[in-house]
């Protein structure tokens, strides 16, 4: 049934995530309440959906322009149903935008394959990158995977090495304009983040631990045939997949060294291993198999996302 819902790209598929996305938004956040009494809070949760919304259909975007997938909705059902492990994610402002950013930055990158314009995308991807990180620190570390796209593609122009530092230049004075201007000690609470704790301890309660624990048992599932099967891709998309390879470990780096820690720093693993799970089910032969792992997913999601609430 899942299969054969999603296995293509038509209005009602989107329609059916656009609505579980509203019922699952509201659900949540009719349990938490309002952080911020009045019209702050209000805007505050209209910009949690506004950026749920268009990260989901920002990534549908990159896997359909740069055919990371077939022609399904694989993608952006995983998507959802990863959000669903976390349902602290979908009150977190900051980590929303940071998260976007991140994509915003993939987007860049993953085009790189064409090899038009490619400063101007190395650019913009540095430059997101470091915006995302006034959100979330050690976002920062995905400016590795900008140096990992120049070697695949154009390690060849020494000024392409050079571009991230003027992103960097032009980040860091408006920050500091901003922090001194606007918002003074801005800046001294963005350096405080650089902190790091590896502990996993962090866990308020056990079913926070237990869909943890299911996260992990389902990175380990969908990323290591992935990796196995890169080679078997046509030639000239092995680089994109390989850097959403990169994204994941990063994303699981960003998740190890952050503090302080929780499990809502996952979601910078949820696109590229949304769009390996889409890749699994494409490519499996037994239609039982792909039911059993659609299945299986939302039924993890959804007890996961019902017992944190």
């Amino acid at each position: 049934m899942f299969t054969s819902i999603f296995k293509k790209s038509t209005p009602i598929n989107y329609s059916l995530i656009v609505l579980s996305t509203l019922v699952f938004y509201f659900l949540y956040h009719f349990r938490v309440g309002l952080s911020i009494p009045g019209w702050m809070g209000m805007a505050e949760k209209v910009g949690d959906l506004v950026l749920i919304f268009a990260s989901l259909f920002l990534a549908n975007f990159i896997v359909k322009k740069n055919t990371l997938t077939k022609d399904s909705s694989f993608t952006i059902y995983f998507y959802l149903v990863f959000l669903l492990f976390f349902p602290k994610i979908w009150g977190d402002i900051r980590l929303l935008f940071a998260n976007f950013f991140i994509l915003l930055t993939l987007r860049r990158l993953v085009s790189l394959q064409t090899l038009k314009s490619p400063k101007e995308k190395i650019f913009d991807a540095c430059l997101w990158v470091f915006v995302a990180s006034l959100f979330q620190f050690w976002a920062v570390l995905f400016v590795l995977l900008v140096y990992i796209s120049i070697v695949f593609h154009v390690s060849r122009d020494f000024r392409n090495w050079l571009i991230p530092f003027v992103a960097f230049f032009i980040v860091g004075m408006i920050f500091s304009a901003y922090s001194l201007a606007i918002v003074p000690g801005s800046l001294t609470h963005y350096m405080q983040q650089e902190t790091i704790n590896y502990q996993l301890d962090y866990f308020q309660n056990q079913n926070e631990n237990i869909a943890f624990s299911m996260f992990v048992v389902a990175v380990l599932f969908f990323f290591i045939p992935y990796i196995v099967t890169i080679t078997n891709k046509p030639l000239n998309l092995q680089a994109s997949h390989k850097k959403i390879a990169f994204a994941l470990v990063f994303g699981g780096i960003l998740f190890a060294i952050s503090t302080p820690k929780s499990n809502e720093l996952l979601v910078f693993m949820i696109f590229p291993m949304a769009v390996m799970a889409s890749n699994m089910v494409e490519y499996m032969q037994s239609k039982l198999q792909r039911e059993l792992v659609l299945i299986l997913t939302l039924a993890c999601g959804l007890f996961a996302f019902f017992s944190q609430l």
